[in-house]
């Protein structure tokens, strides 16, 4: 991973936008869908961001370097070489965003991937993030700490879960979850040996498992390739020594065949 997804605010922003023709255009309105203004070089000064889309190579990168020199972050359009962030495709269930990037190496198969990506996420996920955003003050009175509210969440929103984000939920959807039993059928011990140590050999099972894990024991061969696959936050514990899981915690013991 050479670069660092971020979501950048732009509402009510300049946002510079050099170049003329279908591409610039395009470029200007995904900024003004994101509530953006867009201006041209002249109001520079009121900018952090700029995009270049010019097909002279020489023009293109004279362009960049000026917005640079004014102390703008930049991109130009099909030359990543000249590029400080590159822009991805995007899936809008707001204010769910999906963002797919290739690092500027193929704007086509992220946009393919786009469009798969798409047929599968319900066009009630933004309004499955919004009922939650709105229910969190409820959801902490429920979940007093920190470590229960993300197991509840984790169980609600898994596959299968109350709020499972790939269903289509109608209105009320939190609440009635709010309002029911809490359950975690996935608390426990699950020990796997691994096909390999390609992530891509995980099964589904293994793969959801990590994600939802709180401790992950494992083989200190078992790449970080796999690893990284758990929570972020997971406690990782190299070799054989088994925590004190909690009741309603899941640990992961993960094995390199022999």
């Amino acid at each position: 991973m050479n670069s660092l997804p971020l979501f950048h605010r732009i509402d009510g922003k300049r946002v510079v936008v050099l170049g003329v023709g279908e591409a610039a255009e395009a470029k200007r309105r995904i900024i003004r869908r994101a509530g953006g203004i867009c201006v041209s070089e002249h109001e520079a000064h009121h900018a952090s961001l700029g995009f270049v889309v010019i097909d002279d190579d020489r023009e293109a990168e004279a362009a960049a370097m000026r917005l640079r020199m004014k102390g703008l972050i930049v991109n130009v359009t099909d030359k990543p070489a000249l590029c400080d962030f590159t822009v991805p495709s995007l899936i809008d269930r707001d204010p769910v965003l999906i963002a797919v990037g290739t690092g500027g190496a193929s704007a086509g198969l992220a946009k393919m991937l786009r469009l798969r990506l798409e047929r599968m996420l319900p066009q009630g996920l933004g309004r499955l993030a919004s009922a939650l955003g709105a229910a969190r003050a409820a959801i902490r009175s429920r979940y007093p700490t920190a470590a229960d509210r993300r197991r509840a969440l984790d169980n609600a929103l898994g596959e299968g879960g109350a709020l499972d984000p790939l269903v289509e939920h109608g209105e009320g959807a939190v609440d009635r979850w709010l309002a029911g039993k809490v359950e975690r059928p996935d608390s426990g011990v699950h020990e796997f040996t691994l096909q390999s140590g390609d992530p891509d050999d995980l099964t589904l099972r293994q793969a959801r498992l990590l994600g939802s894990a709180d401790y992950v024991v494992h083989d200190p061969a078992v790449p970080e390739a796999v690893l990284v696959r758990a929570r972020a936050d997971a406690q990782r514990i190299g070799g054989n020594e088994m925590p004190e899981i909690g009741e309603e915690e899941i640990a992961i013991v993960l094995r390199l065949p022999k």
